[in-house]
């Protein structure tokens, strides 16, 4: 079948990595694809969300069978549009979408149907906002509503963090549209776990939890990033917590999207805070994450074209997914300046470097005349599985560091915090 990839980063590599492997796939494309796809893939430079020229693509170059990954198309009603030309595609239509492109809708599901999450309140006027900071205190958490990068959400630590946070998103637009209105709301404390699951609207399949790390610098210091890493499975996530996650969170999720009208079918993303009371959601997304993807995918032991199918026709339930043993580990290479302002065109150097057993994923590179050069913020991500997790970080630090562009930066304690 031909199969066509939505996206251009480090998870959209994964995905593709994967579907290259199944005997399903015999013909892969890739819109707009980066560097590193562009050897698996034909990468078509095509904006992810330009979904008229998507469609279009899809039906001149009679694709078989779309992946929509990215969170834009998505929340843009990309499936809808290829499903409406008769083009089968993986991913939520934009009306369950809505669950990660805006937190007000996704938190007031929460609360309607008794999932457990942190208490809050949104706003769509700064100074009743500022004036809920005054009243709550610091720490506190501002996010803004809808789509940001992986950005737009703000730990603030006293009050007139938070206030300017809130400014920065309603007064001075950083976030555009998506800033407008915004959601401000406890700040829980734990330990964060990420588990994505397949779901056809009505069978919901846990993957191997994950654990990313968002923050810039060690020690989960400075601003939010997409991600500077990540680990599977998460060490704290026990079958017992895996048993009340389903009983208390991924299930009734379904079910109130099922009650409100709005089927999930693809993948959705559960960010959890495990807190002394129990786990709680901080976030929904709804595809897979960026670097948790390329983590749990090197893992799964299942052809992941036939779970995307299953997906799509509603099979989930007689599917059976397999997953190896054994931890998995993603450190991001990052442009220096990241999540601000960077440089690109770096040419980047020791690819062909890294040992056995370490596969380095493509998120913003570019291929030009046989060399790659930096094309983005995150720019690798340096991927190495083991028989336990210290093996799948050394081995994925070894790669590391036998790769080389002007002002690369790395967290250098991924799975360590």
């Amino acid at each position: 079948m031909k199969v066509l990839v939505i996206g251009g980063g480090g998870r959209e590599h994964a995905i593709c990595r994967k579907l290259a492997q199944s005997p399903h796939v015999t013909e892969l494309l890739c819109a707009p694809g980066n560097g590193g796809i562009s050897e698996i893939a034909e990468c078509v430079p095509i904006a992810a969300a330009d979904i008229h020229k998507i469609v279009e693509l899809a039906a001149s170059s009679a694709v078989d069978f779309v992946v929509v990954a990215p969170d834009d198309p998505l929340a843009l009603g990309l499936v809808d549009e290829l499903e409406n030309a008769g083009i089968p595609a993986f991913g939520p239509r934009k009306n369950a979408a809505i669950i990660e492109s805006s937190k007000i809708f996704s938190k007031n599901l929460m609360k309607k149907y008794g999932i457990p999450t942190a208490d809050f309140q949104s706003f769509t006027e700064i100074a009743s906002a500022i004036a809920f900071i005054r009243e709550k205190g610091a720490p506190i958490v501002v996010k803004a509503d809808g789509l940001a990068l992986g950005k737009g959400v703000v730990v603030a630590q006293t009050e007139d963090e938070a206030i300017a946070a809130v400014r920065g998103m309603m007064e001075d637009g950083r976030f555009g549209k998506a800033g407008a209105s915004v959601v401000i709301e406890e700040c829980l404390s734990g330990t964060e776990v990420t588990v994505l699951a397949f779901c056809d609207g009505k069978t919901v399949v846990p993957m191997v939890s994950s654990k990313d790390h968002k923050r810039v610098f060690d020690g989960d210091r400075g601003p939010n990033t997409g991600g500077m890493g990540a680990i599977a499975p998460a060490p704290l996530y026990t079958p017992e917590l895996a048993r009340i996650c389903e009983e208390r969170i991924f299930k009734p999720t379904i079910d109130a999207l099922n009650s409100e009208g709005r089927p999930f079918s693809g993948v959705i993303y559960f960010g959890l805070m495990l807190t002394d009371k129990g786990p709680c959601v901080i976030e929904y997304n709804a595809r897979f994450g960026d670097p948790e993807a390329q983590s749990v995918l090197e893992l799964l032991d299942t052809d992941l074209f036939e779970v995307f199918r299953a997906v799509r026709e509603g099979r989930l339930a007689e599917t059976p997914i397999k997953w190896k043993s054994g931890s998995a580990a993603c450190v991001v290479m990052a442009s220096g300046g990241y999540p601000g302002d960077y440089a690109k065109g770096k040419p980047i150097s020791g690819l062909s470097d890294v040992p056995d057993g370490v596969f380095v994923y493509h998120a913003g590179t570019k291929s030009e005349n046989g060399q790659y050069t930096t094309n983005g913020g995150r720019v690798l991500g340096v991927t190495a599985t083991g028989a336990a997790l210290d093996d799948a970080l050394g081995l994925a630090y070894s790669g590391v560091k036998a790769i080389n562009f002007e002002n690369a930066h790395y967290r250098r304690d991924i799975g360590r915090t």
